[in-house]
């Protein structure tokens, strides 16, 4: 685990839900964090000071370029109009999703033959891409905390075909609280979208590794 002086720079684009409840994790977790929306940080200066106080608000390219690691943490279906260029060289995090019933249908996202995460890296190609956060429910982030060697920490997958960046953000994970566990790609992370046998599911660290083996039915979640 890191010390706190040498926590990596965050920068999380998008303040929604997720985004927010992001920032407040890792800046207990003694992380610097930056967060941008889509346009000019003053917009969310007040959101910002309220909903995650010590994150601070960017124009997004100026929050990137400064960052160790960009998460991003913006509705699936507004990835297309992402400028592409700000995020080559970067640690990136995928937290989305994709859900045709509430982002519509996104060709981007829509090719059977790849995961929504190997998508972003192909679309990000001068990135290096982990799948993470994203089976778990803003809602729960803060609350599912938990010190290490804590019997009831809850575990979160990371999914990386960059094992130096899948590393990176596992202990990332742990100082946010969570046990990780590594698969070994991208398109492993299969197992954490919607549908998955981990996604939703409150599972220590050896019950996610044998659900995501398969040797653990389904988990049902609500919609």
């Amino acid at each position: 685990m890191t010390t706190i002086t040498e926590r990596p720079r965050v920068a999380i684009l998008g303040v929604g839900h997720v985004g927010s409840a992001l920032a407040r994790i890792l800046i207990d977790a003694g992380y610097p964090v930056d967060v941008a929306a889509s346009g000019d940080p003053q917009r969310i200066q007040l959101i910002a000071s309220v909903v995650m106080p010590g994150a601070r608000p960017r124009w997004a390219a100026e929050a990137v370029a400064d960052a160790d690691i960009v998460i991003l943490a913006i509705p699936l279906h507004r990835f297309a109009g992402l400028h592409r260029g700000m995020l080559d060289g970067k640690l990136v995090v995928d937290s989305m999703n994709y859900w045709a019933p509430t982002d519509g249908v996104q060709p981007l996202f829509e090719d059977d033959e790849s995961t929504s995460s190997e998508v972003v890296q192909r679309e990000l190609a001068g990135a290096s891409v982990v799948k993470t956060f994203n089976h778990i429910g803003y809602h729960e982030m803060e609350e599912d905390r938990r010190p290490a060697g804590d019997a009831d920490r809850r575990a979160l997958g990371i999914a990386s075909d960059d094992p130096e960046a899948a590393a990176r953000i596992a202990a990332l994970v742990d100082d946010a609280g969570y046990d990780a566990v590594l698969v070994e790609s991208l398109r492993d992370g299969v197992a954490f979208e919607p549908g998955g046998p981990v996604f939703g599911a409150r599972l220590g660290a050896a019950d996610f590794r044998a659900a995501v083996a398969g040797e653990l039915l389904p988990v049902e979640t609500a919609a």
